[in-house]
């Protein structure tokens, strides 16, 4: 578990949208370091995220953020950084002019800004790629400069909504290193992936979501034990999913492969930790180029029914 001081208090947090429950109750104590959020489409992670970084207000309960409320306090942000996982671009800018045109807002100076973003755009890759248009960056490149824009001002909070999105296995390896780095200066980083393992790698710090409640809470490993007896269904979309396929059927932690049309499949494994790992090498060793890898959907609402079972008995 993180063991560093408190920074965000949530205590009995709800939201509705209407007559529809974003999250409901949520108590929980975040600290320095880094804790992943994990959960299905629609389990709230977003939502709690946006209440967290001040976005929504909560229709029941209270955030705190170094000891001080979240809700229609502007000066908190200048400590906060957020990455959404939707795109929002200028996209007749640079990526340098991006993320200096931001950092301008929160009331830096024009050579401040522009050295700083020229810095942090060095340093999730996009060095050589700053002066191009946003509108010819790829799904990983405009990942990369909104990692950028979050770091950039130097934030003691960091949000992070689906921040590998789009990253093959090298940028995913990059950007959890950097984070690390990010985490490691005593800041509070909380990052919401579908990839237990990818987490594990980074933190033993998680809670999981389904439904709006927090489900499970702990280390990632007494989490993953709760799901022995649950095969994994792993969904990967790449240029040759059909090669890929034959390649992982010779691995004895995978229990079934199905091609899906020209750019996807979907495969079993009750090995995921062991699956992964393999998947990276696999991929390198053969030059296969992969859009996303990601728990399919189906198998991840039933993993998190099962949970919510298991918490409500």
């Amino acid at each position: 578990m993180t063991h560093g001081p408190v920074t965000i208090e949530l205590r009995d947090v709800s939201r509705w949208y209407g007559e529809v429950l974003g999250v409901n109750r949520v108590t929980a104590d975040l600290r320095a370091g880094l804790t992943g959020l994990v959960g299905p489409n629609g389990s709230g992670k977003s939502t709690l995220m946006n209440l967290i970084c001040g976005l929504l207000r909560p229709g029941r309960g209270e955030i705190r953020i170094l000891g001080q409320p979240v809700w229609n306090n502007p000066e908190l942000r200048r400590v906060l950084g957020y990455c959404t996982q939707n795109d929002h671009f200028y996209e007749s800018f640079s990526g340098r002019e991006f993320v200096a045109s931001l950092l301008r807002l929160h009331g830096h100076g024009l050579d401040w800004a522009r050295r700083t973003a020229a810095d942090w755009l060095e340093r999730v890759g996009l060095g050589p790629h700053m002066d191009r248009r946003l509108r010819t960056y790829s799904k990983g490149m405009r990942q990369r400069a909104k990692i950028a824009l979050a770091l950039a001002h130097q934030p003691r909070v960091l949000v992070l909504d689906e921040p590998f999105n789009g990253l093959d296995p090298v940028g995913r390896r990059e950007m959890m290193q950097l984070l690390q780095e990010f985490a490691a200066e005593q800041r509070t980083i909380v990052l919401s992936s579908h990839i237990l393992h990818e987490i594990e790698q980074m933190t033993d710090n998680i809670l999981m979501m389904s439904n709006g409640y927090v489900v499970a809470e702990g280390e990632v490993g007494q989490v993953r034990d709760l799901l022995t007896d649950h095969p994994f269904q792993v969904f990967i979309r790449c240029d040759d999913p059909r090669r890929l396929g034959a390649l992982l059927l010779r691995e004895p932690g995978v229990l079934s492969v199905q091609v899906e049309g020209e750019r996807s499949l979907t495969l079993a494994t009750r090995a995921p930790d062991a699956f992964y790992l393999r998947l990276n090498e696999l991929i390198l060793d053969h030059g296969i180029d992969v859009d996303i890898v990601t728990l399919a959907d189906e198998n991840v609402q039933s993993i998190y029914r099962y949970l919510a079972g298991r918490e409500h008995h």
